[in-house]
């Protein structure tokens, strides 16, 4: 339960977010990085510093339980597929989580701890002039152990007890719950720009939901076939443009991206811009198809530029170029003698993401090992 299964930075890279198999979220941040820096220090600073940035434990919580769905007896891990960080508000942080079934949405905030004080008094032996036992006197009253005051007549008089912040301690709260919308499992999640919106993606659909509202999604893209039979391609990630709240990407176990835009028509069925390469003649075999298929796509920061992975490459696209992708990364190019025992051992089918640098010089990926 402790294998992390997600990892996310915030878009600032002060905040990373880790699930894991046991459907825990635990929240990091940084602690070597200045928040006000001078325009003098600044101006200085002309290197590139290469020490590794440094985080700390910061909370953690319960996001995910499992779960079962007696109407297909089908068992749903808690396992976390995805984490996703949305705008800060009020010095809150907001997250969406997902398992294979079922998105959250947390809000995670500073809350000050509340102690009552002043309540009660030391409790003494009995004075010797007959006040209360555990009294003490007080002028011409008697204090009680309670912090009330007796007066001479023996009515006590009330205290008030006296409440004080103190302490602050970090509480998530799941605000929304976003359920019952995919019959397949939840591959993807991508927040919108507009700060109001995200999507999330199965096998066959993607569906544009509201972060305020939990009970209604909008199907957007839908590939399944009338017929199961006809089913050629599968959907493996989708993502949001960056900047550009209409437009969003989404990838196919073919080995192509697809570009959409929301402003053309309520169901995305038709794509404004294909990515896809195509193979050198004859040189097609029986693990091409299989070796194409798109197990994670990102989009650059600045949305010029689109980085895709399959199984045996890295490539970055160009989204103003359709003909084919401007790079090409060769990830673990030794395995392709092997093929023929990755596929009998299912290894092929293995699915890897990729990620590249906020100033967009460099691209990451995982590999065996």
């Amino acid at each position: 339960v402790d294998i992390i299964s997600a990892i996310e930075f915030n878009k600032s890279g002060h905040h990373l977010a880790t699930g894991d198999r046991g459907g825990r979220v635990v929240l990091f941040e940084r602690t070597d990085a200045k928040d006000h820096v001078s325009r003098k220090d600044a101006e200085k600073a002309d290197y590139s510093i290469s020490r590794h940035p440094e985080f700390r434990y910061k909370t953690e919580f319960q996001s995910h339980e499992p779960e079962f769905d007696y109407l297909k007896s089908l068992e749903i891990e808690e396992k976390i597929n995805k984490i996703k960080w949305c705008q800060e508000t009020n010095g809150a942080s907001f997250l969406l989580s997902t398992n294979d079934k079922t998105i959250k949405f947390w809000k995670v905030q500073e809350k000050k701890v509340k102690k009552i004080c002043e309540m009660n008094m030391n409790p003494s032996n009995a004075p010797a002039n007959g006040s209360p036992a555990g009294s003490t006197m007080c002028g011409s009253s008697a204090r009680t152990p309670n912090g009330g005051i007796l007066k001479p007549g023996g009515l006590p008089l009330l205290r008030l007890p006296v409440v004080t912040s103190q302490e602050t301690s970090l509480a998530a709260n799941c605000r929304r719950v976003y359920a019952h919308a995919h019959d397949y499992h939840i591959n993807s999640i991508s927040n919108n720009s507009d700060g109001e919106t995200f999507i999330s993606a199965d096998d066959l659909r993607i569906n544009l939901w509201n972060l305020e509202i939990s009970n209604q999604s909008f199907n957007i893209v839908d590939v399944k076939p009338t017929n199961m039979e006809d089913l050629t391609e599968v959907i493996t990630s989708a993502e949001f443009h960056p900047s550009h709240c209409n437009t969003l990407a989404y990838s196919s176990s073919k080995g192509s991206i697809r570009l959409v835009d929301l402003r053309q028509s309520a169901l995305c069925d038709t794509h404004s811009k294909l990515f896809e390469q195509h193979e050198a003649p004859g040189s097609r075999s029986f693990f091409t198809e299989i070796i194409a298929s798109i197990s994670d796509i990102k989009f650059s920061m600045d949305g010029r530029h689109i980085l895709s992975r399959d199984y045996m490459t890295l490539k970055l696209w160009d989204v103003n170029m359709d003909s084919g992708p401007v790079a090409t990364f060769q990830v673990h190019e030794y395995l392709r003698p092997k093929l023929c025992d990755l596929y009998e051992n299912d290894s092929i089918f293995d699915k890897f993401e990729c990620c590249q640098s906020g100033d967009g010089l460099r691209v990451a990926t995982g590999s065996y090992r």
